[in-house]
């Protein structure tokens, strides 16, 4: 399907903000950091919206929702994430275009519309494409799944008997839980929680006087109660409705009707809002932002104009931010039934990740790094050896030292029992936590301090400076000298999302990069913000960086001087050639040097998951770059870059876009492959397949809209799979292999010489 955009316009990009990045020019200043001037283009050059383009991205999630050949239960699940994807589009990027709003900026974006213009595009291509979504689960999904034998029923249609087993589970296990809120004269509008689902609830007395009363739904409560032994479900909202009466006595139920609210999440912190204590600002903080204003209002599409008109007056909520839903709210939830029914068929086949052959050993994991880098290539790669890898640190006599930064972790993570446990045997321990990873924040807290109790040194890195790089550094003592392990990587320490998501992990023991990364962590833990300040400006002595690029202080400068390489070398006939794969692709100074690049000569290919503010296949401007995305089952999250570099090709990977968020606001690592047969693996695999992939990859055309590419050849995630079980060893359940990594590889050991004979 295709969905029209905005046509780019040839406008010159403007200073930072609208919309550009995570903070906006509303915001004001997060640190009393002077940080680095966010680049502009120098010219005018053609660019998407950023907001917009994130919304297309939404709709090729959502087109798989909408694929006849994806299973069914996956279509599903897809769809879930499309309505989670829209519930945190509107928490960040809408409630950041109403605080500029509200702050009056008018600034441009750098395509050339304003605030108030990008929320009236926002609002209109958001509610064709919940219209769409509500569509696609009336007319397809919902038959479908009755067809094999799920289905979501109505209160109406059970047999007497279950609606007796229904009332009496809900006077036992629900009727105790709820509290009805009234709102008249004595009882003040109630707070409404973000997110949460709630009925309104009409009552009429006997003398036909109305009343509206407020009831949150449980969230401790599955949203889909299971009916009897099959797959029937009845949605808990009904169940509630149906059972009004005895908390009411004396008044007559009209009408209860489903509603939610989006509240704004934006949020920033100043330095000097900080005055001690870094995490109690960040728990304050998060409170507030439980009671911002109301950006979005989902409704019943029962509900009458009174009921609508109160809504909106009680919430100072727009018309034109209210959606009337026409079937279940909150999608999101039914991912209750993807994760329920247990239905292979109706999924994708099973994949358990595997162990790296040069992993399949008994040998230490200290002595096969020693003797040559490792990769993982992960979901494909287990994360496993990651865990064996700090696992092995914590217990290893000779280890002194442990180092890593923390950004997203999962609830039950093995990653950080083992540096717990490492500090209770003495060991220094020192992790850098970063407090503001949105939507983790409260469960980075709870890590930090469970880790300060243990012993470890915790650390929150500089005010003003998402610490967004994913190291561990492991320190050593070998034979009367320190030596450096270390493992770098574009994905979290957090094993739930390593099955999930495309990351690449390098593990590696030259001296250079272990000199860099412990200059990084020595950056993160022991610079104030007045020293900070002399790294930006390039002023401290001392600071060189031997194999690492950094932000924020070179990665921008080394973007561009890379790209400018490539054009030099076309002008001058050399090899030249750049291929990328990063997730969002924003920042108009480094698509203005793709566009002269282009002109020059070089062939640009770009795997971009999600947002692409480059318009590619313009006539004298870009018509040697390609742009493809890739929307399958795991989630595209690695991010490498290829030049050919005049015959002499590099391979770097990196924890950052190519956004001013990345550049400017946030320490990220990009790091060079220097082992050859590494570096043929990520050109000749990870990004050529990924630009080759007609099956579940999308072409950016020049007006804006993603075409699906067709041919049905190559589906690169399942060709990954198949490269990696051809190479790899299989190692069972993944959730039992994360348990026992060391014995694991032990085990791959036994099965890669079994399959050798």
């Amino acid at each position: 399907m295709k969905n029209p955009t905005p046509k780019p316009a040839r406008l010159a990009a403007v200073p930072h903000g609208a919309g550009e990045g995570e903070e906006s020019p509303s915001s004001p200043p997060i640190s009393s950091l002077s940080l680095p001037p966010l680049a502009t283009a120098s010219e005018p050059v053609p660019l998407f919206n950023r907001e917009l383009s994130w919304l297309e991205f939404n709709q090729r999630v959502f087109e798989e929702a909408i694929d006849p050949s994806v299973p069914l239960l996956e279509r599903v699940r897809f769809l879930a994430i499309a309505s989670n994807n829209l519930d945190e589009f509107f928490m960040v990027r809408v409630g950041s275009l109403r605080d500029m709003i509200s702050a009056g900026i008018k600034e441009r974006s750098a395509d050339g519309l304003t605030p108030k213009q990008q929320l009236k595009a926002v609002r209109a291509r958001v509610r064709r494409l919940l219209g769409d979504m509500y569509d696609a689960l009336r007319d397809d999904l919902l038959p479908e799944l009755k067809t094999n034998g799920v289905r979501i029923v109505g209160y109406g249609s059970l047999s007497a008997r279950e609606q007796s087993q229904l009332s009496e589970h809900f006077e036992q296990q629900i009727a105790p839980i709820l509290t009805p809120l009234a709102f008249d004269p004595g009882h003040p509008f109630p707070f409404l929680a973000n997110l949460s689902l709630n009925l309104a609830i009409q009552l009429e007395n006997d003398r036909g006087e109305e009343h509206v009363v407020f009831l949150k739904l449980p969230t401790n409560v599955p949203r889909l109660i299971r009916i009897g032994e099959g797959h029937r479900y009845l949605p808990l909202g009904p169940l509630i409705a149906e059972h009004l009466g005895p908390f009411f006595p004396g008044l007559r139920v009209r009408t209860a009707v489903p509603f939610r609210v989006i509240r704004n999440a934006d949020i920033s912190i100043r330095e000097d809002e900080v005055q001690q204590d870094l995490l109690q600002t960040i728990e304050a903080e998060l409170r507030r932002r439980e009671r911002k204003e109301v950006v979005w209002l989902e409704i019943g599409g029962e509900a009458d104009e009174s009921l609508i008109g109160l809504l909106a007056d009680a919430m100072k909520v727009e018309r034109a931010d209210i959606f009337r839903a026409p079937g279940l709210l909150k999608l999101s939830d039914l991912t209750q039934i993807y994760d329920e029914v247990k239905k292979p068929a109706l999924r994708e086949p099973p994949f358990n990740p595997r162990i790296p052959s040069q992993l399949a050993t008994s040998e230490d994991i200290f002595s096969i790094i020693r003797k040559r880098d490792v990769l993982l290539h992960r979901p494909f790669d287990s994360f496993t050896p990651v865990v064996e890898f700090v696992q092995a640190a914590a217990d290893d006599p000779g280890v002194v030292a442990i180092k890593l930064t923390l950004y997203r972790s999962d609830r039950s993570s093995p990653i950080i029992e083992a540096l717990m446990l490492a500090a209770q045997q003495g060991k220094q321990v020192t992790v850098v936590v970063e407090l503001q990873a949105r939507f983790d924040e409260m469960k980075n807290i709870a890590w930090a301090r469970r880790l300060e109790q243990s012993g470890v040194q915790v650390v929150y890195g500089l005010v003003g400076l998402k610490t967004h790089c994913k190291l561990c550094l492991v320190v050593r003592r070998e034979e009367g000298r320190l030596r450096r392990y270390v493992h770098l990587s574009t994905g979290n320490y957090n094993a739930m999302t390593a099955a999930q998501y495309t990351d690449i992990d390098l593990f590696t023991v030259n001296e250079e990069i272990g000199e860099d990364t412990s200059t990084v962590m020595n950056l993160l833990t022991g610079f104030s913000l007045a020293s900070a300040q002399d790294i930006l400006d390039h002023t401290a002595t001392g600071l060189e960086w031997k194999q690492l690029v950094v932000a924020p202080m070179d990665y921008h400068r080394w973007v561009i001087e890379q790209i400018e390489r490539e054009a030099a070398h076309a002008k001058a006939g050399r090899p030249a050639g750049i291929a990328a794969k990063m997730n969002s692709l924003v920042d108009a100074a480094v698509i203005e040097a793709l566009y002269k690049a282009s002109q020059a000569g070089v062939k640009v290919d770009l795997l971009i998951r999600g947002i692409c503010c480059l318009v590619p296949g313009l006539a004298d401007v870009s018509a040697n770059i390609r742009v493809v995305s890739v929307v399958d089952r795991f989630l595209e999250h690695s991010r490498i870059y290829h030049f050919l570099n005049g015959g002499e090709e590099e391979v770097w990977v990196s924890s950052g876009d190519w956004m001013p968020r990345n550049f400017f606001r946030r320490i990220e690592v990009t790091y060079p492959i220097l082992d050859p047969e590494i570096r043929r693996r990520l050109t000749d695999e990870i990004l050529a397949i990924g630009m080759a992939d007609d099956t579940k990859g999308w072409r950016l055309l020049p007006d804006g809209q993603y075409e699906r590419r067709t041919g049905g050849r190559i589906r690169s995630q399942e060709k990954l799979i198949e490269i990696t079980r051809s190479e790899a060893v299989p190692v069972g359940p993944y959730e039992e292999s994360l348990k026992r990594p060391a014995s694991i590889r032990k085990k791959a050991k036994q099965l890669r010489k079994k399959s050798s004979r």
